[in-house]
């Protein structure tokens, strides 16, 4: 199982010559990420804890929360590693932390536990193994990087669709604890057997007809330092406010069209289905997007959509679902979309060879929006009594996002940050 050359250099993958084999690398890392997605379907273990553990619902979003901060924080420290320990070892190390949370949560008698062992512990797998299907796809595919790439990740974003309705009918089998054991064992059993074939190219492959520029050429053509480079700024900027919007409006949506549309909880839930379908979709189509155009066309389209959703709920009256279902279309639509374009443009601006360690850095970005988010559109809730007056700073967001991607989001070459 894996990647394998004879001494005629001819490379293999999964028995299969490269240039065939390299795409069933794309639903293998689909499935990693599946699994590292899961943490998303907590809500599927909130109710029966709550009522375990005697804890509020309040308490009970705590280990998401842990787990997003960790998933986050490890990203860049992941990164700068890869290179080091290897992509294999990598994610067979991410996956054995993953199991283990959810494993040691089973035993959790007090929300405090939980916190360390689903929110600490299942957040460092989950942000250990989420680059390296990324970093393995994006090497394999040097003339299809935006494209493979979001499709990749498709799996991390369509994930509840697979494992929340799992969670829930083995709950109701098994109960909770037993639930968290099996799921902990099953993800540990597939991330490992994948991790063996999570394995770069050799140095200088490249697909049969695809034009690799010289050494000297694709050096001179990437900044020599991230951190002095305007278009590291311009997309560490960018990707913040993407995320931003796309995950306040996420973490609303629900409340959103009750409070507002006056829907009910039933049509709610199903509502947030819809908006995982076009999260999950719009990675693919960014990514190939990405490849194709220059970026900052690209970054402007996603905060015109952006606008547009805003100025759709801010004129919103009770009742009306189809502005509701598409403004927030729209804004999970975007959010998809910026987690495929954010990877792609890094591959695009800086050296590929230093993917990992690069966008370990720019995804900062995500945890940076991600906090920010959860505090500004928790606190406009707060202080005015609705969610109508979130959607103007999202707005002005959006254009600073334009004038952002306009001035700052272009590729730059290495003379210009010596």
């Amino acid at each position: 199982m894996g990647i394998t050359t004879n001494h005629e250099t001819t490379i293999t993958i999964l028995g299969r010559p490269a240039d065939q084999g390299r795409w069933l690398l794309i639903p293998l890392g689909m499935i990693i990420l599946l699994c590292l997605g899961s943490v998303y379907s907590w809500s599927i273990f909130r109710t029966p804890l709550e009522n375990e553990l005697g804890i509020s619902a309040t308490s009970s979003l705590l280990p998401f929360t842990f787990v997003l901060v960790f998933y986050a924080a490890l990203m860049p420290i992941a990164g700068f590693y890869i290179p080091h320990i290897g992509t294999r070892v990598m994610t067979a190390i991410g996956g054995i932390i993953v199991g283990s949370g959810y494993i040691l949560s089973s035993f959790a008698t007090h929300v405090g536990m939980l916190v360390f062992t689903y929110g600490v512990i299942a957040g460092t797998g989950v942000g250990i193994a989420y680059g390296v299907p990324i970093v393995v796809v994006s090497r394999w595919f040097p003339d299809k990087k935006g494209l493979t790439v979001g499709l990749t990740i498709v799996g991390f974003g369509l994930s509840p669709f697979i494992t929340a309705p799992l969670a829930n009918q083995l709950i109701s089998l098994y109960t909770v604890r037993p639930t968290l054991r099996l799921l902990g064992i099953a993800f540990t059993c597939i991330i490992l057997a994948i991790s063996l074939t999570m394995k770069l190219p050799p140095k200088g492959w490249h697909p049969q007809h695809h034009v690799v520029a010289s050494a000297s050429i694709l050096a001179s053509s990437y900044p020599k330092k991230l951190l002095r480079s305007r278009s590291f700024y311009g997309l560490w900027i960018c990707y913040m406010i993407g995320t931003l919007v796309g995950l306040s409006a996420i973490g609303i949506s629900s409340a959103v069209g009750q409070e507002i549309v006056n829907i009910n909880p039933t049509m709610a839930a199903r509502s947030v289905s819809l908006f995982a379908l076009f999260n999950g979709m719009s990675r693919p189509l960014f990514g190939w997007l990405a490849d194709r155009f220059k970026p900052h066309y690209i970054a402007i389209l996603s905060y015109v959509l952006i606008l547009i959703a805003c100025v759709l709920m801010l004129n919103i009256e009770t009742g009306q679902i189809g502005s509701y279902l598409i403004a927030f279309c729209l804004f999970w639509f975007c959010l998809g979309g910026w987690l495929a374009m954010a990877p792609t443009i890094t591959l695009k601006f800086f050296n590929p060879d230093q993917y990992a360690q690069n966008y370990g850095i720019i995804f900062t970005a995500y945890g940076v929006g991600a906090l920010i988010g959860t505090l500004v559109m928790g606190g406009v809730r707060d202080l005015f009594g609705t969610y109508t007056y979130v959607f103007y700073p999202m707005a002005f967001l959006a254009m600073i996002g334009i004038v952002v991607a306009c001035l700052l989001l272009k590729k730059e070459r290495s003379s210009s940050t010596t």
